[in-house]
């Protein structure tokens, strides 16, 4: 049976698929009506809701690629096998294939928002993985940030993508993401902070605010929680990445 949310659709000369196994889709109608409950319940509760939209491009196999081709990417080098979160070994990668200059204007329409962690912006953006000699082996300097938001992680080298002077690197993606001095915009900070830390990096003034992931995962109640100061239900990393619709992510209990 179809699920509206996984399945691939053609715009074009795109076959826009889903690069990892599971991974939800919203650019067809089908799609956005699934997500319209979920949407609802959260915004119901008072939450709000981003759309986070990426590409994985040389993070992925020949399966989910038309035609079985082999994945697009800023260098012709493979990923190692890696060991993923939940303890299983990832998929062995499909060697990728460095885009041409004519396919980069097509290659990049409509993925200029996650730039982090090895996935598509990421593999240009960092020296130890883009290999290009030509006018897109610097940095792609021309994003624009009016009304999106974008991820960078400049310090990772998550996938085989690490850069040598991250840094620079970042301060380069602030500077070119405003045109003219460092980014002005709302900055927002993730990886690894607690309650003591998040507070202390927006009260000096190092962050507007801080994202939390994993703990938010185990404590679907975590603003109360650390508005009491509460104890915190510890997460478990084994459940990650799951297959199980509950086991994970809906069955950690509230105070």
């Amino acid at each position: 049976m179809e699920n509206p949310l996984l399945t691939p659709y053609r715009i074009g000369n795109f076959q826009l698929s889903h690069r990892y196994k599971n991974t939800l889709g919203i650019w067809r109608k089908g799609q956005v009506e699934a997500w319209k409950p979920i949407v609802n319940a959260v915004r119901d509760k008072g939450g709000i809701f981003f759309c986070q939209l990426w590409h994985t491009r040389r993070i992925s196999t020949k399966d989910f690629q038309p035609s079985e081709q082999a994945p697009m990417s800023s260098t012709n080098k493979p990923i190692k096998t890696q060991i993923s979160s939940n303890g299983l070994d990832d998929e062995q990668y499909t060697p990728p294939r460095q885009l041409r200059i004519d396919e980069i204007p097509q290659g990049l329409m409509g993925v200029k928002i996650y730039g982090a962690h090895g996935y598509l912006i990421d593999q240009y953006l960092k020296d130890q993985v883009n290999e290009r000699t030509d006018q897109y082996g610097a940095v792609v300097n021309e994003i624009g940030a009016d009304r999106v938001g974008i991820r960078l992680s400049p310090f990772t080298d998550y996938k085989d993508s690490g850069n040598s002077n991250p840094s620079a690197l970042g301060l380069y993606m602030a500077e070119s993401l405003n045109k003219r001095k460092a980014f002005r915009g709302t900055f927002i900070v993730t990886g690894g902070y607690d309650r003591e830390d998040g507070n202390k990096v927006v009260d000096e003034g190092q962050a507007d605010l801080v994202a939390y992931g994993r703990m938010f995962i185990a404590n679907p109640d975590l603003p109360r929680r650390f508005e009491l100061d509460a104890a915190l239900n510890k997460y478990s990393r084994e459940a990650f990445y799951t297959f199980d619709p509950v086991v994970g992510y809906t069955d950690y209990p509230f105070l």
